[in-house]
């Protein structure tokens, strides 16, 4: 099983989104020491880390994933136009 941590930046993402979609993220998120991998996420290219994303809707999850120490970093969670900024 997995630990996830949620970063201080994910934390003022989450905080700004309405209440029926922080409702779904903090499910998906919840959800993912069972599987860090689900079904339809995806590894995001062009940056050295190990950058991974979810969907929850029209907003996206990104999150990193340290399979040695099994820690899962969430690192953002914005709407789907402004994550990859």
């Amino acid at each position: 099983m997995y630990q996830v941590i949620i970063s201080n930046s994910a934390e003022k993402d989450m905080e700004k989104l309405p209440s029926a979609t922080l409702k779904k993220v903090g499910i998906a998120i919840d959800q993912l020491p069972a599987d860090p991998r689900p079904f339809g996420c995806k590894k995001l290219k062009g940056t050295q880390e190990n950058l991974w994303r979810i969907r929850v809707g029209d907003y996206r999850v990104v999150y990193s994933i340290a399979d040695r120490i099994e820690v899962i970093d969430i690192r953002r969670v914005r709407h789907r136009k402004d994550v990859y900024e």
